[in-house]
């Protein structure tokens, strides 16, 4: 069975990331999705909210599981026998420092690799930052999260 690891922060998941798991699914037997603690970032959502709302995402999804993680992420691909990590590409921006962390989880772990993927063109421009700002201001978030991470956002901001 070939894991892949889709490590984020997911604060809150998009739909762009709900693409991303979908394609690595075609291309691997199982997907963990391994929402960081990411405590430091002060993200909006707690690690629980997180992990709740990726879940929910992908409720119906076969061979797709979501946990948490508070560690490197090669340390934890390897505890779970995962043989790539996947990494999505949105421009050129991302690149740089994707290019990098790819390098350096190399360096501690040569057999595990780094899958690119770019999103689906229709979020390509999506991204956790931006839907936060859009929600805070009272913009429509619906073509960017799935219909629960909207209900969540609306919740959490008290809207």
């Amino acid at each position: 069975m070939r894991t892949a690891l889709y490590p984020g922060t997911f604060d809150p998941v998009t739909l762009g990331h709900v693409d991303l798991v979908l394609r690595s699914r075609r291309l691997f037997d199982r997907i963990i999705v391994a929402v960081a603690d990411s405590g430091s970032k002060g993200p909006m959502f707690t690690l629980e909210e997180r992990v709740a709302l990726f879940r929910n995402a992908i409720a119906d999804q076969d061979g797709v599981e979501v946990v948490h993680f508070d560690q490197l992420t090669v340390e934890f691909a390897r505890e779970n026998s995962a043989c790539a990590i996947i990494r999505g590409l949105r421009a050129v921006t991302d690149f740089d420092y994707e290019f990098q962390l790819a390098w350096m989880n190399r360096k501690l772990d040569s057999s595990i690799e780094t899958v690119f993927l770019c999103p689906n063109e229709d979020y390509s421009y999506v991204n956790s930052s931006l839907v936060k700002e859009i929600a805070r201001l009272g913009g429509d978030v619906s073509d960017f999260v799935p219909a629960p991470v909207e209900a969540a956002l609306r919740e959490k901001l008290g809207r």
